[in-house]
């Protein structure tokens, strides 16, 4: 079988799908992956064929136009479809020569989903997210204001899907392209118990819990609780660590801190404080007692498939909805704020308050259960086989 697969340049919608790649083209498959070249290293040691993608008017790389999208619905639109143009000739070109059988593609790659509506594909939604629908939809506080400054764009959306129809995308109004439904092939790395409001996504959606890679850099424990701290990549935000590096510098923890990009240096760390600017966050999770997470998916799904607790501080819409439903599920505690009292005090909490180790080991317990990857490889198998 061949596949053809597009993602975004974005190591959370990424990483996910590495293990399934890989398992897909272990039992024979061909595998095409549309993507970047910064992700050229990690999706080629997959086995799979490297399309890049970054030659091409490819705006969304730019992060202050990444920043807008989730801010001005008309620029976001008009953004997808100048970026499906863009790809347009070359993607027709590789499909024309691979011929799949299916097209895969992260929910927010939509010029994936639009491929496959042009050139009569079979299709299925790679969802590195929570999945969403009218129901769990709820979980991204979007208020009245972007509501009416959606409905407000709207003249100008119709606009741009005009210019889609023009290059043969049968495309009738923009929730064709942003919105799945219950008849979309889907898979999502997360668990039914985990995922808000499962019971109303259909039987196409396959939650197959996290992938979870193994250990790279095993990790030493030194004490006898260990707390992990992470904001991602490209958190900068000083005073937050600098609380953190005070709230712990007098406990007996072991503290571990991913800076990611951060550049700011602090002086006089305390013995039991570890900085790095990255860490195998596999190693360290599988030792942690409390992990302060941003709540990205990737990092969550991590953690809670270690039972650790988690100590909730999401930055954007899509991480609060993730830290929801951590909270729902008693699995962490919301930081309250970035004083050292309220970080020391909330971890304190969830390292001592046994219910809260409790809850994330029964999310482990959901995300061990799932069907993972074999179910995955024979879902699109069977997505596949269907165009033959």
């Amino acid at each position: 079988m061949k596949i053809a697969w597009f993602c975004i340049p974005a190591h959370g919608h990424t990483n996910p799908t590495l293990g399934l790649v890989k398992a897909l083209t272990d039992a024979g498959h061909t595998v095409c992956y549309f993507s970047f070249e910064m992700f050229r290293d990690k999706i080629e040691e997959a086995g799979v064929l490297f399309i890049p993608c970054d030659a091409y008017d490819f705006e969304m790389k730019d992060k202050e136009n990444a920043d807008r999208v989730g801010k001005d619905p008309a620029f976001a639109m008009e953004l997808v479809v100048s970026s499906t143009l863009a790809l347009d000739g070359m993607v027709t070109e590789k499909i024309a020569e691979l011929a799949p059988d299916v097209i895969v593609a992260d929910s927010v790659a939509y010029w994936g989903k639009l491929a496959a509506m042009k050139h009569g594909i079979p299709f299925i939604s790679s969802t590195t997210t929570f999945a969403f629908n009218r129901y769990s939809a709820g979980y991204m506080k979007r208020g009245i204001g972007e509501t009416l400054k959606m409905l407000l764009s709207m003249p100008g959306m119709n606009r741009q899907i005009g210019r889609l129809r023009e290059k043969g995308y049968p495309v009738k109004g923009f929730l064709d392209i942003v919105q799945n439904d219950n008849d979309t092939n889907t898979v999502v790395y997360t668990s039914r118990y985990f995922q808000p409001c499962a019971d109303t996504f259909s039987g196409k959606y396959h939650f197959i819990g996290p992938s979870i890679r193994p250990v790279r850099e095993p990790f030493a424990k030194k004490a006898e609780k260990t707390v992990y701290i992470s904001m991602g990549t490209i958190n900068q935000n000083r005073e937050f660590y600098r609380s953190c590096i005070g709230a712990f510098g007098k406990t007996d923890y072991q503290v571990i801190i991913s800076m990611g990009t951060n550049t700011d240096h602090f002086d006089a760390v305390p013995d039991n404080i570890e900085i790095y600017q990255s860490v195998d966050q596999i190693a360290v999770l599988e030792k942690a007692d409390a992990f302060i997470t941003h709540c990205g998916m990737n990092s969550a799904s991590e953690g809670l498939y270690f039972g650790v607790p988690l100590v909730l501080f999401p930055q954007t819409s899509e991480q609060d909805a993730v830290a929801r439903r951590a909270e729902e599920l008693g699995a962490g505690i919301r930081l309250s704020s970035i004083r050292e009292e309220d970080i020391l005090g909330a971890v304190t909490r969830v390292i001592e308050e046994k219910q809260f180790r409790q809850s994330a080991e029964k999310v482990a317990e959901s995300f061990r259960n799932s069907g993972g990857i074999p179910e995955a490889v024979a879902f699109i198998e069977s997505v596949g086989s269907q165009n033959k």
